[in-house]
C-alpha cells in the first residue's frame, strides 16, 4: 500500500459557517491542523492492512520495534510528519504516503541513542523520496550529536522500478561529499549496532555490516547483497532466502556477529552491548559498582587445564571464573571457532577479552580467526577498552585449507593490530604458546602472567621433534620409543620457572590468584585511559 486514501477536511476537523471562515483567514490554524493531521498518518505506516500482514510474518513494525526497545516515552521523533500528500480540487488531503524511514532520539539504559530504520509495511522498506533522506540523515544525527547510532534494519535497498520512474537529474553532483562517507566516520566516533530483523539486503545489508556489532533473528530474518530472483536471473542459481543469506549462512560467515532467539532477545542483546560502550571516543566507558570480590578465587581454576597436554579444556569456564560473575558477553562464538572474544568486567571496569578455544584445531589462528581477533582489537582501541588475552596458541593453522585461504596473510594482519594497539593488555599464559602466531598476543608494554601449565617454543615438541630430529627417529631400533625420548627430554626445558627466573614474564603465579592479580593491574591502568580519548588511527596492514 503506497499510502492513505482519504477525505479529510484540509485542517482535519469539522467546522462551518462564517465564524470558521473568520477564524481562518485570521490566524495560522488551518495550517497548524495540518501538520498535526500529517504527523498522525504518519503513525498509520502502510496502513491497516500492510501492518497486519507484517504482524502475521511474526514481525514488529518499526515503530514498535523502536518502543521496545528504547526507555517508555523516550523516543524523540525526527522528520514526523515527512510524507507526501495528495489533495483534491478544494485543497483536502486524498492520500498520504509517509517517509518509511523512522529516525530520532531514544534512552537506553539512561543514555541517549540516536535509533531508527526502514518501515518494511511501505514498499517493503525500500526508500521513498522522504525516507531515503530520513536513512541518510540517522548516520548525520549520531555523528552531530555524538551519539550512539542503533539501526533496526529492514528492507532492500533501492528498486529498478523507481529509478526508472523518477524523472529529473541523476547521480550526485560531482562536488557533493561521497555519499557512504558518513558511515565510515560514524564508525570512527560512535557506538554503531544494527539489527537484521526481517529480509535485508543491499544497502541494508551494507549498512548491517558497517557496525562495531550486529545482529539477526533466526528464521525471520536474510541478510543478501540480492535476492533470489537477482541470483537467479545472474547465476542461474534457484535458493530460498533462507538458504540464501540464513542464520545458518552467516553465523559462520562472520558477516552478523550473533544470532538471536526473537525481536526481543535481538533487542537486549543489543542494549547489553552498548552497556559496555561509551557514548562515543572522547570518552571512556563507564565503569560501574561491583559486588563481586576483586580477590574471590575459584578452587576450579587450579585443575581446569589438564595435566595430560593433550586433553582439551573449556576456555568459556576459565574466562567466567576470572571476570566479574555474569558479565562475559561473547561475540561471533560461531565464527572463527578457534579464538573467543567477547566484552566483560573486572571490578566494575570494562575490558575486551581475547582468547584460543584448544577444543577447534586446538586453538589455531585461521584466516577466519584472525580476523575475528583483529576486529576485536580495533573495537577496543577505537573505544578505549584494554584488553585481557587468555593465551593458548599453537600457532597459525596448516595444511591446504589454511594455505587456500591466505592464513598466514590475515595472521600478520592480527599481529600487525596487536603491536599497534594503544591500549593497556594484560595477557596471561595458561598453556601453550608456540610460532609466529603468538605475536598475535602481546602488546606494548603488555602485563605478562603465566601459570604453572604453560609452555612455549617455536614449534610444538612432537611437531617439532618430527621434524628436527626425523633422521635420529628413522634410523633407531624403535623409532616411536626414540620420539617418546627426545619428546621428554625437550618438555623438561619448557617449564615457565626459567621465564620467572628470567624475567620473561611479570609473574609465574597460582591460577586461583588470576583474578586478584588482574584486578589490581585494572587500578593501575585506569589513569592512562584518561590520556587515550579521541580518535586513533593505524597504518596500512597485511
Amino acid at each position: 500500500m503506497q499510502g492513505h486514501k482519504l477525505l479529510y477536511s484540509s485542517a482535519g476537523f469539522s467546522a462551518s459557517g462564517n465564524h470558521r471562515d473568520e477564524l481562518t483567514s485570521m490566524s495560522w490554524n488551518k495550517e497548524v491542523e495540518e501538520i498535526a493531521l500529517r504527523r498522525e498518518l504518519s503513525k498509520h505506516q502502510g496502513g491497516e492492512e500492510a501492518v497486519a500482514a507484517h504482524h502475521a510474518k511474526g514481525r514488529l513494525t518499526i515503530r514498535e520495534r523502536i518502543a521496545a526497545l528504547v526507555q517508555p516515552g523516550s523516543f524523540e521523533e525526527h522528520g514526523e510528519g515527512a510524507g507526501f500528500a495528495e489533495r483534491d480540487a478544494q485543497g483536502r488531503i486524498t492520500d498520504f504516503s509517509p517517509a518509511n524511514y523512522v529516525i530520532g532520539f531514544g534512552n537506553i539504559d539512561g543514555r541517549r541513542v540516536a535509533v531508527g530504520g526502514e518501515d518494511f509495511t511501505l514498499k517493503g522498506g525500500s526508500p521513498n523520496g522522504a525516507g531515503l533522506r530520513k536513512s541518510v540523515y540517522a548516520e548525520e544525527l549520531a555523528v552531530q550529536f555524538n551519539l550512539p547510532l542503533v539501526r533496526l534494519l529492514e528492507g532492500g535497498g533501492g528498486s529498478v522500478a523507481e529509478s526508472a520512474s523518477r524523472p529529473g537529474t541523476v547521480g550526485a553532483p560531482v562536488y557533493a561529499e561521497p555519499r557512504f562517507s558518513i558511515i565510515a566516520k560514524a564508525m570512527q566516533q560512535v557506538p554503531v549496532v544494527s539489527a537484521a530483523l526481517g529480509p535485508v539486503a543491499g544497502f541494508p545489508a551494507g549498512r548491517l555490516t558497517a557496525s562495531h556489532f550486529s545482529v539477526m533473528v533466526k528464521d525471520i530474518s536474510q541478510v543478501m547483497v540480492a535476492g533470489p530472483a537477482l541470483v537467479k536471473r545472474a547465476l542461474g542459481i534457484s535458493l530460498t532466502k533462507e538458504e540464501l543469506g540464513g542464520w545458518r549462512v552467516h553465523s559462520r560467515s562472520g558477516l552478523v556477529d550473533n544470532c538471536a532467539e526473537s525481536e526481543q532477545d535481538a533487542f537486549q542483546q543489543m542494549r547489553r552491548f552498548l552497556s559496555y560502550m561509551p557514548q562515543n571516543v572522547w570518552q571512556i566507558p563507564a565503569r560501574q559498582a561491583s559486588d563481586d570480590d576483586p580477590d574471590r578465587a575459584d578452587e576450579a581454576l587450579l585443575s581446569i587445564v589438564p595435566k595430560n597436554r593433550r586433553t582439551p579444556f573449556a576456555i568459556r569456564d576459565l574466562v567466567r571464573h576470572v571476570v566479574d560473575q555474569d558479565s562475559f558477553f561473547e561475540i561471533a562464538p560461531c565464527y572463527g571457532r578457534g579464538q573467543v572474544i567477547g566484552l566483560a568486567r573486572l571490578s566494575g571496569a570494562v575490558l575486551g577479552i581475547i582468547a584460543n578455544d584448544c577444543r577447534h584445531f586446538a586453538g589455531a589462528m585461521t584466516a577466519e580467526g584472525s580476523q575475528k581477533a583483529k576486529r576485536m582489537m580495533e573495537l577496543c582501541d577505537t573505544f578505549h577498552i584494554p584488553i585481557v588475552n587468555f593465551l593458548d596458541e599453537p600457532g597459525f593453522m596448516v595444511g591446504p585449507g589454511a594455505e587456500a585461504s591466505a592464513c598466514i596473510r590475515y595472521g600478520m594482519s592480527a599481529v600487525a593490530a596487536a603491536v599497534q594497539s594503544t591500549v593497556p593488555w594484560a595477557t596471561i599464559a595458561v598453556h601453550k604458546s608456540f610460532g609466529l602466531a603468538s605475536a598475535a598476543h602481546f602488546a606494548p608494554n603488555t602485563y605478562k602472567l603465566a601459570w604453572p601449565s604453560f609452555e612455549m617454543g617455536a614449534l610444538p615438541v612432537e611437531g617439532g621433534v618430527a621434524v628436527a630430529f626425523h633422521r635420529e627417529i628413522a634410523a633407531a631400533d624403535d623409532p616411536d620409543a626414540k620420539r617418546r625420548e627426545l619428546e621428554e627430554t625437550l618438555m623438561k626445558n619448557r617449564s615457565p620457572f626459567p621465564m620467572m627466573e628470567s624475567f620473561a614474564v611479570h609473574e609465574l603465579i597460582d591460577p586461583r590468584q588470576t583474578r586478584s592479580k588482574l584486578c589490581r593491574w585494572v587500578e593501575w591502568i585506569q589513569p592512562l585511559l584518561e590520556e587515550l580519548k579521541g580518535q586513533v588511527t593505524w597504518g596500512m596492514r597485511p
